[in-house]
Formats: structure tokens, C-alpha cells, sequence
């Protein structure tokens, strides 16, 4: 398998990973699946944070991203992340090398916290995050609305930098 950064050709393969997640999840709370033309314009948005695809044999299986936590200045060591996998490739640890890179490299560009959203229930999202140390730290409950329901996020959080470091500059710091 191979993880690298995704590109604008890549709009196409990511779509199609997530709109499933869209159209019969509350996994994601968009209710209609973004086209292609869409994720590629969100992928060259994701610049300054990452946006990575996972490869097996030359098919994209898999994307997580890293994107802004807030637009106030004082956030931008703070990125949000997601990670979607093809349906028929959940619950392999695929899903943890693809994550784990992508924090690494939001390390080393400077950012210091992770967080991430997820719907509940989804133990498979709990469980990966689990898996890579994130932590509880709160639930939004009832926030969302989609397929006749309200549902609750959990939030939880990962220090990738330790707050000894010094402080780098996350790129492009001057557009908060």
C-alpha cells in the first residue's frame, strides 16, 4: 500500500470513497455527496494542512485530511481531521497507517493539537482514534439533524507536538 499526497486528479476516487458515508450514514452531515469537481477543489484547499490518499495496487482506498480548527489567529496550531475509507476497507489497520501519517505530517508543519468529530454511535471512528491516543473531551449533543434524527458528535483531541518544542509557524499563519 502506498500513502501520498492526494492531488486534483484525486477528486474523482475520493468522492466516490464518500458518498456512501453521505447518502446512507449520519456519519458525515452533508446531505447531498459533493461531485468530483468538489473534493478536488477541497484537496487544493487542504494545502497548507495535508490531504493524503492510500493506494492499493494503483486504486485509491482511502483519504484523511487535516483543515482548519477555528479562523481566530491564537487557533492556527489547532487542525481538525477526518479519515474515510472505501466501505469494504473499514476496520483494517490500513486506516491507521493513513492516519498516523497524516499526523506526522501536520507535526511537522507546525500544528501542536489534533482534533477530530465524530457521530454517535461509531465505534469504528472511536475505536481507530482511540487507537492512535486522541482523548475525550466532549460531546456536542443533538447538534445535528439528518435521516429523521437529531444526533450527538464527540470530540476528541491529540497533542502531536509536546508543548516543550518551540513554537513553528503552521503555513501560510498570516491568513487566520
Amino acid at each position: 500500500m502506498l500513502i501520498r499526497d492526494a492531488t486534483d486528479r484525486d477528486g474523482e476516487s475520493c468522492a466516490a470513497i464518500y458518498a456512501p458515508y453521505v447518502t446512507g450514514t449520519v456519519i458525515s452531515f452533508e446531505l447531498e455527496p459533493p461531485p468530483p469537481a468538489e473534493m478536488s477543489a477541497r484537496i487544493a484547499a487542504a494545502g497548507r494542512h495535508a490531504w493524503l490518499v492510500l493506494e492499493d495496487a494503483g486504486e485509491v482506498i482511502g483519504y484523511a485530511y487535516g483543515h482548519p480548527f477555528a479562523e481566530r489567529a491564537a487557533y492556527r496550531w489547532s487542525c481538525e481531521t477526518s479519515i474515510y475509507l472505501a466501505m469494504d476497507r473499514r476496520r483494517a489497520s490500513a486506516g491507521r497507517s493513513l492516519y498516523g501519517e497524516l499526523l506526522t505530517r501536520l507535526a511537522a508543519r507546525g500544528y501542536r493539537r489534533a482534533m477530530a468529530g465524530m457521530t454517535l454511535p461509531n465505534e469504528a471512528s472511536a475505536a481507530l482514534h482511540r487507537a492512535l491516543g486522541f482523548e475525550p473531551v466532549g460531546v456536542y449533543r443533538k447538534v445535528g439533524w439528518k435521516n429523521g434524527a437529531w444526533h450527538d458528535v464527540a470530540w476528541v483531541q491529540k497533542t502531536i507536538v509536546p508543548d516543550g518544542e518551540p513554537l513553528i509557524e503552521p503555513p501560510n499563519a498570516e491568513h487566520y
